[in-house]
């Protein structure tokens, strides 16, 4: 297994990036390798800086970088020797089998629908993020920003790409599938929660429990939260903001902490023909750390063959 490390994403890149991948490949097993993709020069000199005479990796040069407020479909085409486009190129060619950074989020993923492409068949793919529950599980929460408006089979197919995420990745068995929505009962909503529900309701494809409101968010009333990107984006957003106010007021709780991004690393894009994973631009090295085995974690599972397998059922 060959992954695939942007070392120039993310504010605080390439020293968090660098650190991350150090620290990383001790601890991966035998036949793991990572593939470090940015400046050959400053990866060197961030390596010998760490007082590491060899690690257990390989280094592809790449000339350019794509900044963070750079838009992402022009950077993407004026960049071709770009980290995040080599990164792209590796995974397309199959000289790596996972890509992840940190880097900037709409060039990641352009570089997901124009270059790995999405798989046939499905319409829209999409993000998710984890959502702590309050034992201390996670339910996953899709779309959180990639497509703010959908149509009901797009939130069909949601259901889909979570139910196989939460089993595949995540350990859960029949994961419990909710539509978010500001009533539990099926005439409440919006034209596009009411024509999902609709949809959705008695569906062999997966686990469909029915409409959930905020006020269960962080139950184990769910494993899979279904919306639509503009939603789950201010979901998510909101809960940052949140965890935010409480770092800043000394408030030390355990559950709270549940909330911290380092912890999970990253996120897959569903629904593309390869593995990608999107980190948050604020990655430390811890986050980068997690973003390197949520990676691993995702090659293994072999998601993108049960999308397709289910989408083929």
């Amino acid at each position: 297994m060959r992954i695939g490390i942007d070392i120039m994403g993310g504010d605080f890149a390439p020293e968090t990036t660098i650190a991350g991948a150090i620290s990383v490949c001790d601890q991966l097993p035998e036949g793991v390798e990572l593939v470090l993709i940015g400046h050959e020069k400053v990866i060197a000199q961030m390596t010998k800086k760490h007082n590491v005479e060899s690690l257990r990796c390989s280094i592809v040069h790449a000339s350019e970088n794509i900044e963070m407020g750079e838009n992402p479909s022009k950077a993407f085409q004026r960049k071709p020797n770009s980290s995040i486009a080599v990164g792209f190129h590796l995974l397309n060619s199959g000289e790596i089998d996972g890509f992840a950074s940190a880097g900037n989020t709409g060039a990641m993923l352009v570089g997901s629908m124009y270059t790995v492409k999405s798989i046939p068949g499905i319409i829209r793919p999409c993000i998710s993020t984890l959502v702590p529950k309050e034992n201390g599980g996670n339910a996953i929460l899709l779309d959180i920003g990639l497509n703010p408006d959908c149509k009901p089979e797009v939130l069909y197919q949601y259901a889909i790409l979570g139910s196989i995420y939460a089993e595949s990745v995540k350990n859960i068995p029949n994961p419990r599938v909710g539509l978010l929505n500001i009533g539990a009962e099926e005439e409440k909503g919006s034209l596009l929660t009411k024509a999902a529900h609709e949809l959705m309701k008695g569906s062999n494809d997966f686990n469909f429990i029915g409409n959930v409101e905020g006020t269960n968010f962080f139950s184990d009333d769910m494993d899979v939260i279904v919306t639509d990107g503009f939603t789950g984006n201010v979901v998510l957003k909101s809960a940052e903001s949140f965890y935010s106010l409480i770092r800043k007021r000394n408030i030390t709780d355990s559950f709270f902490e549940l909330f911290n991004f380092e912890n999970y690393g990253g996120t897959p894009v569903l629904g593309i023909n390869a593995p990608v994973i999107i980190g948050h631009g604020h990655s430390n090295k811890t986050a980068i750390m997690n973003m390197i085995y949520l990676t691993k974690h995702v090659i293994e599972s072999k998601i993108t063959e049960k999308i397709i397998k289910a989408l083929n059922k």
